[in-house]
């Protein structure tokens, strides 16, 4: 039986909002970005500042530094990614699993009312009924017949895809003792085995596509880092992870015009986790589903293949496991990464007893 639960208190207070993520943004586009960095030595000379003051000597370091330090950073990201595919939002169809609720209806409605023709598949139906530009089609991921069938019909009824977004998941919250066989195989095909179904069925249309394609995968950083009450979902974004950078290394050969986007984030405020409190509100913020949904557009409608990690500990999460393993038992119980999914509540504002069902939708 599930027991009434009311959501834990939110954090109220005029620095609700200040999170290390909105510091270093600030700082990018302040105090370390090059335009910025230059217009200092510039207000210097402006005074009449002999050029080997000290002050003057210090900014022009500072602004040189910053410089390499963005060029650097895109020679990298040109090295990693490589260049760029074109893209035509009236030539671009999209297909979104799990895209009927959360981030992935919040992604379809953006690119229905640009233009794009977006096909959604979920098994429930749409929260808001229908948007614009977005075709439904009831489809269970966890079957491959069924998905093959609905990539056809899609084929025919909208054109051939050229972006596929991997976003349906399923959550137990359960310990490993409390989920029985069934759960626990429902998980790993929701959760891992539908990737493959999907791109199966959808990656030869992308691979013969004019306009070359787009593979991008929802996957976490609980894949990284492992979580109490979460030992199906970690075993499968862990797994989802590993197949999205071999498949990114097998297209890099066989298929340079197909981009992959791989997107790892943290807790988003949506209804997969409903009812979890972040233990730290100013290192580990919940994000958005907007501030994810804009960045997964923007790789998207560049063309970039890319690696999207958000909020700011996610992009670093991989260090993690570099560090000793005494410091990352310290790290877990100061982070509260085992402690969280105890007040993880269903999606009617219940919360999750050891017999109850997982919470399945998109994020």
């Amino acid at each position: 039986m599930s027991t009434p639960f009311t959501t834990p208190p939110q954090r109220d207070s005029w620095f609700a909002p200040l999170s290390i993520d909105l510091l270093v943004k600030v700082l990018r586009t302040s105090f370390f970005h090059p335009f910025i960095a230059w217009i200092v030595p510039l207000c210097f000379r402006a005074q009449n500042m002999h050029w080997d003051a000290t002050p003057m000597l210090v900014s022009i370091g500072w602004a040189a530094f910053i410089s390499l330090c963005w060029i650097f950073g895109t020679i990298n990201n040109r090295l990693a990614f490589g260049l760029p595919r074109e893209v035509d939002l009236s030539e671009e169809v999209i297909v979104i699993t799990g895209g009927a609720s959360g981030l992935g209806l919040l992604i379809a409605e953006v690119y229905g009312m640009r233009g794009a023709t977006v096909a959604v598949l979920d098994i429930k139906d749409m929260e808001n009924g229908e948007a614009r530009g977005v075709t439904y089609y009831k489809c269970d991921v966890t079957d491959k017949d069924e998905v093959a069938r609905v990539a056809a019909q899609i084929e025919i009824d909208l054109g051939t895809p050229t972006v596929l977004i991997n976003n349906a998941a399923i959550v137990n919250g359960k310990r490993l003792l409390d989920l029985d066989i069934a759960e626990i195989e429902k998980s790993l095909s929701t959760n891992l085995l539908s990737h493959f179904y999907t791109l199966k069925a959808f990656l030869p249309a992308l691979a013969r596509s004019e306009v070359g394609g787009t593979v991008v995968t929802i996957s976490s950083v609980i894949g990284q880092t492992g979580a109490a009450r979460l030992t199906d979902y970690a075993a499968a974004k862990g797994g989802i992870t590993a197949l999205h950078k071999s498949l990114a290394a097998e297209l890099r050969e066989s298929h340079p015009q197909i981009r992959t986007v791989l997107v790892t984030p943290g807790q988003i405020s949506t209804p997969l986790f409903y009812g979890v409190q972040t233990p730290n509100a100013f290192l580990a913020p919940v994000v958005e589903p907007v501030d994810v949904a804009k960045e997964i557009i923007k790789a998207i409608d560049n063309g970039h293949n890319a690696a999207i990690g958000t909020p700011l500990y996610a992009r670093w999460i991989e260090w993690y496991n570099v560090l000793p393993l005494g410091v990352q038992a310290v790290v877990r119980r100061i982070a509260g990464v085992d402690t969280a999914m105890k007040t993880f509540v269903g999606r009617n504002g219940t919360k999750m007893s050891e017999k109850n069902g997982g919470l399945i939708q998109g994020f």
